[in-house]
C-alpha cells in the first residue's frame, strides 16, 4: 500500500481546510477547544452545515446520499475536522445504523429512514448494553414478543449515550430462547416517544449525564420496524459493531490531541525548563507518536475494506484496542503536563455560561475533562478484554 498522499489527495485536504475555516461556527469550535459542553443545538447546527455541503455521512456511498469518499479521503476529513476543533459527528444514526440499513434493510426501510438520518429528522441512540449484558451482548434479556402486527417490548438498556436527546433507538431484543443465545436476538427500531419508554440519567465522574438507563414497559412496536430477519439480529449487531469499533479508534482525534500535547510540551515557561527538554517525557511522547503512525497505516487498510462493501474483520478489534491505548496515553501525558492544575476538576467550568476565571492555564480544564471522560474508551463498543477474545478466536483459532 502506498501511504504517501497524492497531489489530488493533498488538494482535497486543502479543500477540507478551507471549508472548515469558512463554515465551522467559531462559538462551537471554541467550546470544543476549551472543553466546554456542547448542546444538542450545537450538534444539530454542525450536522446541518455538513449536510448542506454533502459531507455529513462520510462513510456512505453516493447512491445513499453520502460523498462517496474513499478511505483516505475520510481519514483526511476526520483528521482536519479534529484539528479545527469541530464537534465529532454523532455516530449512532450515520456511522452505525445507516450502514446496517443499507446492508440489511428492506427497500421501504431504506427509503424512509436513510433520508431522515441525513436531514437530521431523527436523533438515534443505541440500545445494546443491559445491566447483565455489556460486552457479552449474547446475554441480552430485553424481550420482544410478537402480538399480531406488533412486538411488545419489555426490559432495560443501560449506558445509553445521549438518550436524553434521542427520539429513536435501535435495540437488540430477545425474540426467542431456543438454541444458542445469539440465535434468538432481533434488531428492532423503537420510537422513544412510545408509551412505556422511560429515560433516566446516569451522572458520570465529570458531572455530566452523558449516558442513561432506558426502560421498556410493554412498549408496542410495529413489525415493519424489524431490521433483517426475526432471530437474525446477531448478524446485524456484529456488522454494526465492526464499524463502531473502527470508528472508536479515533485517529483524527488522537492526532489532534497529540498536537495539543506537543504544544504544551514545547511551550516556553518563564524560569522553567520546557517539558520537551525532559528526556523521559520526550521519549514518552515519541513512543506514543510512533504507535499512532503505525495505527494510521492499519486504519487505512481496515476502512478500505469497508469502502469496498465488506464489514471489517478482527482488524477492527485491533484498532479499537490500540486506539484506546493511544488516546488514553495521550490524555495521561497531557494531564501530567498540566501539573498541579490537573487536581481541581470543577464541572461548572464546563458550561459555556460560566463567567468565573478558570483555574490554571486555558488548556488545564480540557485536559482534566478529557482524561476522565475517555476512561470509558476501554469499555464501550466492547471492552478491551472482549476484543482480545475476538482476535484470538478469529486469527489464532483458539
Amino acid at each position: 500500500m502506498d501511504i504517501n498522499y497524492s497531489a489530488g489527495q493533498m488538494a482535497f485536504r486543502d479543500e477540507v481546510k478551507s471549508f472548515l475555516a469558512e463554515n465551522l461556527p467559531e462559538p462551537i469550535s471554541r467550546k470544543v477547544a476549551t472543553g466546554k459542553r456542547l448542546t444538542k443545538q450545537d450538534h444539530e447546527q454542525w450536522h446541518a452545515i455538513l449536510f448542506r455541503r454533502g459531507w455529513l455521512a462520510v462513510n456512505w456511498p453516493r447512491d445513499f446520499g453520502g460523498p462517496g469518499w474513499n478511505a483516505i479521503e475520510r481519514n483526511i476529513f476526520e483528521e482536519e475536522a479534529a484539528l479545527a476543533h469541530a464537534p465529532r459527528i454523532i455516530p449512532f444514526g450515520l456511522a452505525m445504523l445507516g450502514p446496517v440499513l443499507q446492508r440489511f434493510g428492506t427497500p421501504q426501510q431504506k427509503d424512509h429512514w436513510l433520508p431522515r438520518i441525513l436531514r437530521g429528522d431523527d436523533w438515534w441512540c443505541q440500545g445494546y448494553s443491559e445491566p447483565g449484558a455489556g460486552s457479552d451482548l449474547a446475554s441480552v434479556t430485553t424481550s420482544a414478543v410478537r402480538v399480531g402486527d406488533h412486538y411488545v417490548v419489555s426490559g432495560q438498556k443501560t449506558w445509553t449515550t445521549l438518550a436524553q436527546h434521542a427520539n429513536m433507538i435501535f435495540c437488540l431484543v430477545r425474540t426467542s430462547r431456543e438454541g444458542k443465545p445469539q440465535q434468538g436476538i432481533s434488531f428492532l427500531l423503537i420510537d422513544m416517544k412510545s408509551p412505556g419508554v422511560t429515560v433516566r440519567p446516569i451522572v458520570l465522574i465529570d458531572g455530566e449525564a452523558e449516558v442513561n438507563e432506558v426502560f421498556f414497559d410493554n412498549v408496542r412496536i410495529p413489525v415493519e420496524n424489524l431490521v433483517g430477519e426475526e432471530n437474525g439480529g446477531w448478524t446485524c449487531a456484529k456488522y454494526l459493531l465492526t464499524h463502531e469499533r473502527t470508528n472508536i479508534a479515533g485517529l483524527g482525534l488522537a492526532r489532534a490531541a497529540l498536537q495539543n500535547l506537543k504544544r504544551i510540551a514545547y511551550a516556553e515557561t518563564s524560569g522553567e525548563t520546557r517539558l520537551i527538554d525532559n528526556p523521559l517525557f520526550a521519549s514518552r511522547i515519541a513512543s506514543v507518536e510512533i504507535d499512532l503512525m503505525a495505527m494510521a497505516t492499519t486504519n487505512l487498510r481496515v476502512v478500505a475494506q469497508a469502502a469496498a462493501g465488506q464489514a471489517p474483520g478482527p482488524e477492527s478489534s485491533m484498532l479499537k484496542i490500540k486506539g484506546t491505548v493511544i488516546r488514553q496515553e495521550i490524555d495521561k501525558l497531557t494531564r501530567q503536563a498540566v501539573g498541579p492544575y490537573a487536581a481541581p476538576f470543577l464541572p461548572e467550568f464546563l458550561e459555556e455560561s460560566e463567567q468565573a476565571d478558570p483555574i490554571g492555564p486555558p488548556h488545564a480544564m480540557p485536559a482534566v475533562q478529557k482524561y476522565f471522560n475517555n476512561r470509558k474508551l476501554s469499555i464501550y463498543g466492547g471492552s478491551s478484554e472482549i476484543q482480545r477474545q475476538i482476535i484470538a478466536k478469529a486469527i489464532l483459532e483458539l
